[in-house]
């Protein structure tokens, strides 16, 4: 347990939500933007370790509270990062608030992706359309340590240019000679786009896997798992080291409500990052 912080305190954080002020706001894609946040208790931040793939509980005084996934990596403590999608009550007034306005966070919650499990091996990445924001504080975590990693490849699909989370940032890795990723979209009316054209299973085709050595990490939409898998299985990777994050209806956090279960888990205590071999045979979960 980190110096400094007790239970009692990683306790509270999970069920008393703890005022956190907005530092900056990001515009990404049409409707979405990246807050910045810092809790404004010194306890508070001490307390919050989250793992790449957890979610915090956001609330908008006198609105309500809403799951948000964790976009920064636990490797750049201080601000959390929570890539926004306009789309309920709790988000559009969310959208209202200004640099400086006061929110409230719980959390973190859930199972992460297994960092331990991780290290010493190669690293694929995929995500689709909105499952970039989980797997960016991933991304982040392996980069911010990379001699502890393998190799690193990221896969990344949205349905046009216009769609692509984090453009920029993703275009500034091309720099580096540690990661090699691929972008491709669905559909360019256009005809500027100069990466892949087609759907993101289709870079398959580009990228050589060692099966004995690789790990993956997905996140995107439901349909995009069953091909992913697809392809995975059929170069070698066993289920037992596929990780997918499912955010499936998520409420209250702690198991309670009832929203996100399927078959017999809850997206918000038992995942939302799972293990493909522990819910293959769960119909719901694909």
């Amino acid at each position: 347990m980190e110096a400094g912080v007790n239970r009692k305190e990683k306790a509270d954080l999970l069920f008393q939500p703890h005022p956190a002020r907005i530092e900056r706001i990001l515009p990404q894609i049409a409707n979405h933007r990246l807050f910045q946040l810092r809790f404004l208790e010194e306890e508070a931040a001490e307390a919050f370790s989250p793992a790449p793939g957890q979610f915090v509980e956001l609330t908008v005084p006198g609105v309500g509270e809403a799951p948000l996934s964790i976009a920064s990596p636990p490797t750049r403590p201080g601000i959390i990062e929570l890539c926004v999608r306009k789309a309920g009550l709790v988000t559009s007034a969310l959208f209202e608030l200004e640099k400086g306005d006061l929110v409230a966070l719980r959390g973190p919650f859930g199972k992460g992706f297994p960092l331990h499990l991780l290290k010493g091996r190669d690293l694929l990445l995929v995500a689709g359309g909105l499952g970039m924001a989980p797997l960016r504080s991933l991304l982040y975590a392996v980069l911010d340590d990379r001699t502890s990693y393998g190799d690193l490849i990221l896969m990344y699909g949205a349905r046009n240019p216009d769609d692509i989370l984090f453009k920029y940032e993703l275009l500034g890795l091309m720099n580096r000679t540690d990661i090699r990723y691929f972008l491709s979209v669905d559909v360019d009316e256009e005809g500027i786009w100069r990466q892949y054209v087609g759907v993101v299973t289709g870079l398959f085709e580009k990228v050589p896997l060692r099966a004995q050595t690789t790990f993956c990490a997905l996140c995107g939409p439901p349909v995009m798992y069953r091909f992913v898998f697809q392809e995975l299985l059929k170069r070698g990777i066993p289920q037992d080291r596929i990780f997918m994050s499912l955010e499936r209806m998520m409420k209250c956090g702690v198991g309670k409500c009832g929203h996100c279960a399927i078959g017999e888990y809850y997206c918000c205590t038992d995942g939302p990052v799972f293990r493909y071999s522990d819910i293959a045979h769960v119909r719901e979960a694909i």
